[in-house]
């Protein structure tokens, strides 16, 4: 008897999940970086326009493909083929999140111990110099944390589509997002603070002449969908 797979409960959920999946460390760190590197407003426009339309496509394309085929990215990309193209190109996207996951659990590791020592109420602690960098150089207690990490993940995807991965996307996006509304709050009050929107939002036409700022937009917008 053919075992039922499971599913997404409804496009709340989906939404969530994939939104969880592309809000991360390219949007959180990176994309400041970059936005204050590369013109500010400029650069801000030309992702914007970037991401609504290759970026559009893409993720649509690889919705429709997972939807169509309901299998893995090497079982999708070889119901269009068995050549070698297909087979390089279906196990390139499989293997690069597994890839990924070391560089996200470790960092992932790191949040947790910061939420620990906070609700330990070690706040001021863990803010002074050379706290983070003590942290990191004893690699018993950094890979301790890569681990609980870990494991609280695996928990998460032993419950299943539904039960696992929706259930906590529910849960913690809803939490990112009053983190994130708290946060720009806070920037809002900080010395500065009408420079830094004033930059954000000015075009300078000049910027467009680089091709470093193309390039790095384009990529922008492939860590903001989660595309590949």
């Amino acid at each position: 008897m053919e075992k039922k797979r499971t599913q997404f409960s409804g496009k709340i959920g989906f939404i969530l999940a994939a939104a969880g999946s592309a809000v991360g460390l390219g949007n959180i760190w990176r994309f400041p970086y970059l936005a204050a590197k590369y013109g500010g407003g400029i650069f801000l426009l030309i992702y914007i326009l970037l991401t609504a339309s290759f970026g559009y496509v893409l993720i649509m394309s690889e919705t429709a493909l997972g939807r169509m085929t309901r299998k893995s990215p090497v079982g999708a990309f070889e119901h269009f083929g068995k050549t070698k193209s297909f087979k390089i190109g279906g196990w390139l996207n499989a293997v690069i999140p597994m890839l990924i996951v070391p560089y996200y659990s470790t960092i992932g590791g790191w949040v947790i111990k910061y939420l620990v020592e906070y609700f330990k109420g070690n706040v001021q602690a863990v803010a002074e110099d050379g706290y983070f960098g003590n942290f990191i150089s004893d690699s018993w207690q950094a890979e301790l944390w890569f681990l609980v990490f870990a494991a609280l993940v695996f928990i998460i995807i032993l419950g299943g589509v539904q039960n696992g991965v929706e259930r906590m996307s529910k849960i913690m996006m809803p939490v990112l997002f009053g983190l994130f509304l708290v946060l720009a709050i806070y920037i809002g009050t900080l010395p500065g603070a009408s420079e830094g929107y004033k930059y954000i939002l000015t075009l300078n036409p000049a910027g467009l002449a680089k091709p470093d700022l193309w390039v790095f937009a384009f990529g922008q917008a492939f860590f903001s969908l989660s595309v590949a």
